[in-house]
């Protein structure tokens, strides 16, 4: 089994919604780049949702997206797993990351969205915040989520967009 570290946060100056995974697969470590996987909906839906350049580089896609009020970051700061798959994580070698912490220095967000399943319930075991968020269980924008169109992972995701404030 390999041990897999996650990637640090993508944050911007005033977040209103953090999007987490549950930890990078393997394409996205090797790239160094969040959700890099060719087949992956993730950037597709954002370009949908966000003013961001469907075909430009990772960078600017990544300040577009923070600078519209969107954080990523992952459950998880590392575990042991072999392959992508977040059922390869081995339960007893997960190591959340401090999202209270993140939470704490940008008073900002508000809102939580889960990148799948998976996300949600790691989330669930593994975290404990010290103050109340709002929180989405969205569609899995991995390619192994194939049950839903993209059309209709964008339909769910539009929540990530909405500003009710």
């Amino acid at each position: 089994m390999t041990v897999v570290h996650g990637f640090a946060p993508l944050v911007g100056d005033s977040p209103h919604t953090l999007i987490l995974g549950s930890m990078p697969g393997v394409a996205s470590l090797t790239a160094g780049q969040y959700y890099a996987h060719p087949r992956n909906a993730f950037w597709p839906i954002m370009t949908r949702l966000f003013p961001l350049p469907a075909n430009a580089e990772y960078a600017e896609r990544v300040r577009a997206l923070t600078a519209a009020g969107v954080a990523v970051w992952d459950v998880l700061e590392l575990c042991t797993r072999e392959g992508s798959l977040d059922s390869a994580i081995e339960s007893d070698t997960v190591v959340p990351n401090d999202i209270d912490a993140l939470l704490a220095a940008h008073p900002t967000l508000d809102r939580i969205v889960f990148n799948g399943a998976a996300a949600a319930r790691l989330f669930d075991r593994h975290v404990a915040l010290s103050r109340p968020v709002e929180t989405f269980r969205l569609p899995s924008t991995s390619p192994a989520h194939a049950a839903l169109s993209t059309e209709a992972k964008v339909d769910a995701w539009r929540v990530v967009a909405r500003d009710d404030r």
